[in-house]
């Protein structure tokens, strides 16, 4: 065969998560790794770092370029973070399969838990889900914009330029990072698909065949259901909506 190319934001995460989804796909059809090329896209997302998505475009900031890429046939699919996905996608495109979900879970960085952190404290984030839910929990706590890489963000913590910020488990533990302390989820909800890599692909294409043997069925379901809760509720960036489904019972 040809190679397949897989697109991919990147950086250190989205290479690191390109790379699991091509070890899946040579372990799925027998493939050796030079079958499987690694095709890096910049997007808007990764260009404009000094202010929040929802102020220049939302989460379709991440996805344009790579939609340009599989539309022009540049790429075979395209790797995303799921929780950076759009609700609302191209008819053209379909997410073809997911990897088995990770560590749902947020971790405070700069503290053991939201009640060490001082009075007023300044909490770097983006994200108007993590805001509210903290400002729920400690209204004395001071959000600040933050975005950025791991290192970046982690950097201005170590620095004292901010007191804590929060980032994905799922995120640091494919890094191999270990910084701070898990959130539990009855005190901190993730946003919907969060901890999920989906592989998304031209509808139709014969990359979907492909692509979806290596889909495991119980992430897919819980992230579909989080992603249609979106829907319903027509939210979008702007929104602080926390999500999180799970299977109750064994899959008949």
């Amino acid at each position: 065969m040809t190679v397949f190319r897989l697109g991919t934001r990147g950086s250190p995460l989205a290479l690191t998560q390109a790379g699991l989804v091509r070890d899946a796909l040579c372990a799925a059809h027998g493939w050796s790794p030079d079958m499987v090329e690694t095709v890096v896209i910049r997007t808007t997302g990764d260009r404009v770092q000094d202010r929040a998505l929802a102020e220049i475009g939302g989460k379709a900031l991440w996805t344009r370029e790579l939609d340009r890429a599989l539309h022009d046939g540049d790429i075979d699919c395209a790797v995303h973070s799921m929780k950076d996905v759009e609700t609302i996608r191209p008819h053209t495109l379909r997410i073809a399969a997911m990897l088995p979900r990770a560590d749902v879970r947020d971790r405070l960085i700069g503290a053991e838990t939201f009640a060490d952190l001082r009075p007023g404290a300044v909490v770097g984030t983006s994200s108007p889900r993590r805001r509210a839910q903290m400002l729920r929990l400690r209204p004395d706590l001071e959000i600040v914009l933050i975005r950025g890489n791991v290192d970046t963000r982690l950097g201005r913590v170590a620095s004292g330029e901010m007191d804590a910020t929060l980032l994905a488990a799922a995120g640091l533990d494919r890094l191999g990072r270990d910084d701070g302390h898990a959130i539990p989820t009855d005190i901190m909800l993730p946003a919907p698909a969060q901890g999920a890599v989906g592989i998304e692909v031209l509808d139709g294409s014969a990359a979907h065949a492909i692509v979806a043997a290596i889909d495991h069925a119980d992430t897919s379901l819980c992230v579909l259901t989080e992603r249609a809760l979106l829907a319903r509720l027509g939210a979008d960036c702007h929104s602080p909506v926390a999500a999180l489904a799970s299977l109750a019972a064994a899959r008949r």
